[in-house]
């Protein structure tokens, strides 16, 4: 039964050899810590100490899962039933069961989830006749929830002028009455939220120590993975169950804690050792999974950060491959080199696509990855998410635009008839149906004509349906002057959609305005590329494009290998042999929204070491010098984390590009012995010098082409001075060579091999291409 301990290196086996007293686990990435933790749980009961009192904590089921089967393999099936094991949440509302009379509740009490939450606040706020707008519902939740996990309690809250004032200031004073009503109807309803099984499971030891003996009893021995990234609340509970034995054993790496957003306190795992002054520590510093260029990376730049545990992670495998850096000139590029990348080495390699994760900072850069991606014919999957335009606020808006061309779509009409909000409830909706039914007419044709139709609603209700169509009627009218883009952007100003978002509040707001951003610049490239190539790039054009990738997308739901897009923080615990993390620009990552202070910059830091701890083999890290930002071109800076990898274990694909404080506005080259005038830049005449020197390191010509003369420096050239051979220039695709052309005159097209962009058939009279050879 003991050969378990056979596959564990002198520092795993430490671990788990170790039974009594207080201790901590520190795991490196890719240390095998689940490992230790399984075997670990699995000795204990070799050991002799009852499956029963041993208790394990997790953070997904998953992992409990996993952890469990692997026990189940050393001491059998029977009694690793018996562990107490599983995610906080499951393993507290299992004791409040237990308990849950001793506080007024009912063993089988309910538990809310978010939604029933958000509708019961609703609720509140209307029956207290509270400004919607001013109290909006899923932010008041939100204010709630971080006073649970910090275990402020409605008297607590009453108690504390600064939180009251906090509230205030926010022109919110009344956030306390609405926790107060709150929590009263989820108890009088015999409710707990997810927050409450916290809350609760803390309320109930501190009240009741004959409970807390109890549980003290129980669980003689307690193991708790990724402490990390747990809660005050969590932490509060770990420490009483734990007081009696103090056999407590914590696993976690205070490098990869990057949840502080979700209430995580790094500070738990950094003070554990002043919490128990004899706790032993071990150290699993040797790294499995990664090569030796990746860790050495990645302890290059989170050895940057001051507030960290002492360990050195290293590893026994191959030194492999450089990571690989890329500059591209677009997001759009960006894309089409990662797909390319990926392309080339499933067939250089004999790769499949679930070898490939494409890792970024923010959900709405997964638009480009994934267009580009679908170009490729690339599998792929959206990894804890939807696809990009399944999301809810991109389908609001691709649903205003399909209402423009075709007003008797009734699901989209239905979709925003009432979002944003304007006051035409389910009961109108139904009596509109209800019309059109009747009269064979489609519900937008029963709206136009209001006046003939009885609805039986009243005058208000009337006008709000007649303000609705007016404005459909004046978008239809603009939109048949507007290409796609200047449409979409007049839609979302002329809707409010976006201010409605932003006055949401939450972390998950924010992210839906950046994916309705990256909507606009997906709009804005499907307008030039269709220009350029001389075809439709009308709204219809890109409704039926938009279409077929999202029917697309449904008809896959195949069990075949597909290339991971995931955030990073969706990243955590996973690994593929081929990482490409993207987007890697200041303002970016790190966010703009967090670097205000350095605990929160140390956080970014710490993403970025989780992002490039995923890979195994290879890591491919990508910046652009410009993305686009509503539908605007603006220069971007690469990211401070470039500039802290070693340059060792870099190979730039394309020459670096400074990273620092430059003078953007003159040439310091033009100050030397002779007296000079000085020319300063103009911003634009700045831009172009930048792009122009991105593209000359986006193509390399082939070897033996043939060479020709310079011709022009630009224009319209829909001409003869254009042949097949000649290396041109692009101002968005860089250089190229022409290899075919057909029609002529203004209709002459050409066909043209780019670097990274690929081929790409161009209409001559819109390209403004460049021969240089």
């Amino acid at each position: 039964m003991a050969n378990y301990l056979d596959s564990l290196n002198p520092a795993q086996k430490q671990a788990v050899l170790q039974k009594d007293g207080p201790m901590i686990i520190i795991a490196g990435a890719g240390s095998g810590k689940t490992r230790v933790l399984t075997y670990r749980i699995a000795h204990l009961m070799n050991s002799g100490v009852d499956a029963f009192n041993i208790l394990s904590l997790t953070f997904t089921n998953k992992a409990a899962r996993e952890m469990k089967e692997r026990i189940a393999a050393v001491v059998g099936a029977s009694e690793a039933k018996n562990l107490w094991m599983g995610t906080f949440h499951s393993v507290f509302a299992r004791i409040l069961r237990a308990e849950a009379d001793k506080l007024g509740f009912p063993s089988n009490f309910t538990i809310y989830d978010t939604q029933d939450s958000v509708r019961l606040i609703t609720a509140i706020i209307k029956e207290m006749g509270l400004d919607k707008d001013r109290y909006k519902p899923k932010q008041v939740l939100s204010r709630i929830s971080s006073f649970k996990n910090s275990l402020i309690t409605v008297r607590a809250y009453f108690n504390n002028s600064d939180l009251q004032e906090a509230d205030l200031m926010a022109s919110r004073p009344k956030v306390g009455d609405i926790y107060r009503e709150y929590v009263d109807r989820c108890f009088k309803s015999g409710a707990m939220d997810f927050d409450d099984l916290l809350l609760r499971t803390n309320e109930v030891l501190a009240k009741f120590p004959d409970v807390l003996a109890k549980y003290q009893d129980r669980f003689r021995y307690i193991l708790v993975d990724e402490y990390q990234d747990t809660n005050h609340s969590q932490y509060l509970i770990v420490r009483a169950l734990a007081d009696r034995f103090q056999n407590i054993c914590v696993v976690g790496d205070d490098s990869q804690s990057i949840y502080s957003f979700r209430g995580a306190n790094i500070q738990n795992i950094l003070s554990f050792q002043k919490d128990y002054p004899d706790v032993k520590t071990f150290k699993l510093e040797q790294n499995y999974r990664s090569t030796k260029n990746i860790v050495n990376a990645a302890n290059s730049v989170i050895e940057k950060n001051k507030t960290k545990l002492d360990k050195e992670v290293w590893t026994s495998n191959d030194d492999g491959e450089s990571i690989k850096v890329m500059c591209t000139v677009s997001d759009g590029e960006e894309g089409r080199f990662v797909a390319q990348s990926i392309f080339d080495n499933k067939m250089n390699m004999q790769l499949k696509n679930d070898q490939f994760a494409v890792l970024y900072r923010t959900n709405s850069q997964s638009r480009a990855m994934e267009d580009a991606l679908r170009k490729k014919s690339i599998d792929y999957k959206i990894y804890g998410g939807i696809s990009f335009y399944q999301r809810k606020e991109i389908k609001d808006i691709l649903s205003y635009l399909r209402l423009l061309i075709n007003p008797n779509d009734e699901e989209a009409l239905k979709r925003v008839i009432n979002y944003p909000a304007r006051g035409i409830g389910a009961t109108t909706i139904d009596k509109l149906t209800i019309a059109a039914n009747h009269y064979k007419k489609s519900i937008f044709e029963i709206l136009k004509h209001l006046d003939k139709v009885d609805l039986k609603i009243n005058a208000g209700t009337r006008t709000k349906l007649q303000n609705f169509l007016n404005m459909i009627l004046r978008l239809q009218i603009e939109a048949q002057t507007k290409n796609a883009f200047d449409i979409a952007d007049t839609v979302i100003k002329e809707t409010r959609l976006v201010k409605d978002l932003e006055s949401d509040g939450t972390p998950e707001a924010v992210s839906k305005v950046e994916n309705v951003q990256e909507l606009l610049n997906g709009i804005k490239d499907f307008i030039t590329d269709k220009t350029e190539e001389g075809n439709d790039a009308s709204l219809t054009a890109y409704l039926e494009e938009v279409a077929l990738y999202t029917d697309l997308d449904a008809d896959k739901k195949d069990d075949k290998p597909k290339v991971s897009l995931m955030s990073i923080h969706q990243s955590k615990g996973l690994e593929y042999p081929y990482v490409y993390i993207v987007g890697l620009e200041e303002n970016l990552f790190p966010s703009a929204m967090s670097m205000n202070t350095r605990s929160e910059l140390e956080e970014e830091r710490r993403l970025f070491y989780v992002a490039l701890t995923r890979a195994e083999k290879v890591a491919y890290l990508t910046y652009t010098k410009t993305r686009y930002r509503w539908g605007k071109l603006i220069d971007c800076e690469p990211s401070r984390f470039l500039e802290e990898i070693d340059e060792r274990f870099l190979e730039y694909m394309t020459p670096k590009a400074p990273i620092g404080a430059t003078n953007r506005f003159i040439d310091a080259g033009l100050f030397d012995d002779a007296p000079k005038k000085i020319r300063f830049q103009k911003p634009i005449q700045r831009k172009r010098a930048e792009k122009e020197q991105a593209k000359k390191t986006t193509f390399t010509p082939p070897k033996n082409l043939k060479k020709v003369s310079q011709t022009s420096s630009g224009g319209n050239l829909f001409d003869d001075k254009i042949t097949v051979g000649n290396i041109v220039e692009h101002n968005r695709f860089g250089k190229g060579e022409v290899i075919k052309l057909e029609g002529a005159g203004a209709n002459k097209k050409a066909e043209i091999q780019f670097g990274t962009a690929g081929k790409k058939n161009l209409l001559l009279k819109f390209a403004n291409l460049k021969v240089i050879g």
